[in-house]
């Protein structure tokens, strides 16, 4: 069942953001700065995820973050943006923690995600850890 929480005037929507507002963030939080994804493909992206959530100032979109999971052990927040001029005020914290405690109500122990550089010390803060350099992860870029 999807709802909505409201925070301190901003609403935490279970809902997929229309499309405009979605990539209007996308553009202003600089995400997809290599533009490896068409818009449509960035868009559809989300609509595919497990769960996410919305995070709205009256009927402007401000925040989003996403999971994308089977829904057994492998778990992945993703795509997590808050607008400029709402980072620092909790906002991310607030959307990191309502992912998580989903990830806690669905059983799952093991979360993952892939953060920007220099963003570790805000995840390490909500009880992320860095992964050991044994075992940091790898990435593979398919060419169309």
């Amino acid at each position: 069942m999807r709802h909505s929480i409201v925070y301190e005037k901003l609403t935490f929507c279970e809902e997929t953001p229309e499309k405009k507002q979605y990539l209007a963030l996308h553009k202003t939080t600089g995400w997809n700065a290599k533009n490896l994804f068409s818009q449509e493909q960035l868009y559809e992206g989300i609509c595919n995820s497990w769960y996410q959530i919305s995070v709205y100032n009256e009927q402007q979109l401000i925040g989003f973050g996403r999971i994308i999971s089977d829904g057994v052990y492998q778990t992945f927040i993703c795509d997590v943006m808050i607008h400029p001029d709402y980072q620092g005020k909790g906002v991310g914290k607030n959307l990191i923690q309502a992912l998580v405690k989903y990830c806690e109500q669905k059983g799952i122990r093991w979360v993952q995600l892939f953060c920007a550089q220099g963003k570790q010390p805000f995840y390490e803060k909500l009880g992320f850890t860095v992964r050991d350099r044994e075992a940091p992860g790898m990435t593979l870029f398919l060419n169309k």
